[in-house]
């Protein structure tokens, strides 16, 4: 007689896809800031993991949210779930108005982080932002949201204060799917369509602060945090770098759905090793206009059709003040990184 059951089937999760334009990693608390506060999302981010270094194909709202989506609606429709895309401040009602025990994906966004903003909340009237590395004049090259950089403790209060109503939205949406007991069975990912550099560098939108467009990691690097109780690990970080074209075919491998192109990072977030003969490849790419970029774990190249280029080594200078381009000692750098570029823009 036998004593196991015959094992069953992995159960599929529902599917909470935050969305938030113009929201880089480092405003948060869960990736360091200390003086934006964002306690919901921070307790999500403890309650799974978060990828520490997650690149943006296009930082721009549009394009990014594109890259990032993947037509992941149409793949999970086809696997049997009900799909919705809302505004953040809508996603309560859907989860209240879903039909009991049909799985669904929901895709809530959010576009309020841009100028101009709303009043200042009463939490951020007396505070300097000492820690931010905020320029207080505005680069030569200053262009989308440079009407900001003229007061710019004001404008990051301004900017702070919706980013914390964001978290608070983001955090009634958890408040839900507690209520609805359906948090177990739910993944939830935050991320960000494009970043925003908030007064860094002298710019303050994402890639298109600036003519030419840039790159630099406020405006490209966006959070990646995932929560899924007992399939994602609790308090889990990822060194890893992922690009957000890697979305759509990890959401769709999690439910055990097919996805086109691109490639799956799902045993990284469930803390699986990855087979011996597949180690992840740690470079991305992006583009908006007439500006591209590939970056691996230490390097960054920034190449414009003009002929312009920028080079940075991301762990000797972090806030991308040296450009390498021109330094011979970094001609192999330039070089391997120029001709993986151009191989994922031909394709």
């Amino acid at each position: 007689m036998a004593v196991f059951a015959a094992k069953s089937a992995p159960v599929k999760p529902n599917i909470v896809l935050v969305v938030v334009d113009r929201l880089p990693a480092w405003v948060l608390g869960a990736y360091g800031n200390a003086e934006i506060r964002t306690p919901r999302i921070d307790l999500i981010a403890k309650t799974g993991t978060r990828f520490t270094t997650h690149v943006v194909a296009a930082p721009a709202p549009e394009p990014g949210r594109a890259s990032l989506s993947g037509g992941i609606d149409k793949t999970l429709a086809g696997a049997g779930y009900a799909t919705g895309s809302v505004d953040l401040g809508e996603a309560v009602k859907f989860i209240d108005q879903h039909e009991a025990g049909k799985l669904f994906l929901l895709i809530a966004s959010d576009a309020s982080l841009r100028p101009p903003y709303g009043a200042v909340s009463p939490a951020y009237a007396q505070v300097k932002f000492e820690t931010l590395n905020l320029e207080r004049a505005a680069a030569p090259n200053a262009r989308e949201g440079k009407e900001m950089l003229s007061d710019i403790i004001g404008s990051m209060r301004k900017a702070a204060s919706a980013i914390s109503a964001v978290d608070e939205r983001v955090g009634a949406i958890y408040d839900k799917l507690t209520q609805k007991r359906l948090l177990d069975n739910t993944l939830i990912v935050i991320t960000g369509s494009c970043g925003a550099l908030l007064g860094r560098h002298g710019l303050w939108d994402a890639a298109a602060a600036s003519d030419p467009p840039n790159m630099f990691e406020e405006a490209v690097v966006t959070p990646m945090i995932w929560s899924w109780p007992g399939r994602v690990p609790a308090q889990g970080t990822r060194p890893e770098v992922i690009g957000s074209y890697d979305l759509a075919p990890t959401l769709a491998e999690a439910v055990g759905a097919e996805a086109g192109g691109g490639r799956s990072y799902l045993a990284l977030a469930t803390g699986k090793p990855l087979p011996k003969k597949q180690p992840w490849q740690t470079i991305v790419f992006a583009r908006f206009q007439n500006t591209g970029m590939a970056r691996d774990h230490r390097y960054k190249i920034v190449l414009r059709d003009q002929g312009q280029g920028e080079l940075y080594d991301l762990v000797e200078d972090p806030v991308e003040k040296v450009n390498q381009f021109d330094n011979p000692q970094f001609l192999t750098v330039k070089d391997s990184l120029s001709r993986s570029y151009a191989s994922w823009k031909q394709r």
